[in-house]
């Protein structure tokens, strides 16, 4: 998918079941639109993996980057997580918007209704990623090259170094 597929959704009220949302800094603005860049890694399929997200302004201007080492798990496991750290992460900055770019086409194809989800191991991993997209006035999906991944994916093969 080279354009973009746009979905709009209503908000949804309801707070995340088991986590607190972080609260902004003293003196930080929400901002009403962010972009969110996520991957996932995991050497071998399954292999030690690690999810990663990048939050940013409309401007381009990094807000947080965010990573999490996963144990031993499936490439496509690891692409969820890391589009859940980023979009809680966005929710938790007041984004009322949410631009998302990944390099998976199999995640944003899924989650724009072009692909059903016949992995059971996934299927809860889209249902909170649908969950959390809805809880936005309006997002947009976006298939990227993963050369314009880069950060995204740092932070995932980082998580896995790291064991963060």
């Amino acid at each position: 998918m080279t354009g973009p597929s746009l979905v709009n959704a209503p908000p949804r009220g309801e707070a995340e079941r088991g986590r607190e949302a972080r609260p902004l800094a003293a003196g930080a603005a929400a901002h009403e639109r962010l972009r969110v860049f996520s991957d996932g890694a995991a050497r071998g399929n399954p292999g030690p993996a690690g999810a990663g997200a990048v939050v940013a302004a409309e401007d381009g201007r990094i807000l947080d980057r965010l990573g999490r080492y996963l144990g031993e798990q499936t490439n496509n496991f690891a692409e969820y997580h890391g589009l859940l750290l980023g979009l809680r992460r966005a929710l938790e900055l007041g984004a009322r918007e949410v631009e998302v770019y990944a390099d998976s086409q199999l995640m944003i194809r899924q989650l724009g209704g072009q692909y059903r989800v016949r992995n059971a191991g996934l299927r809860p991993l889209f249902d909170q990623a649908l969950s959390l997209l809805r809880r936005f006035r309006r997002f947009e999906l976006h298939h990227i090259p993963r050369e314009q991944n880069a950060e995204a994916d740092e932070m995932s093969n980082r998580a896995i170094d790291e064991r963060l």
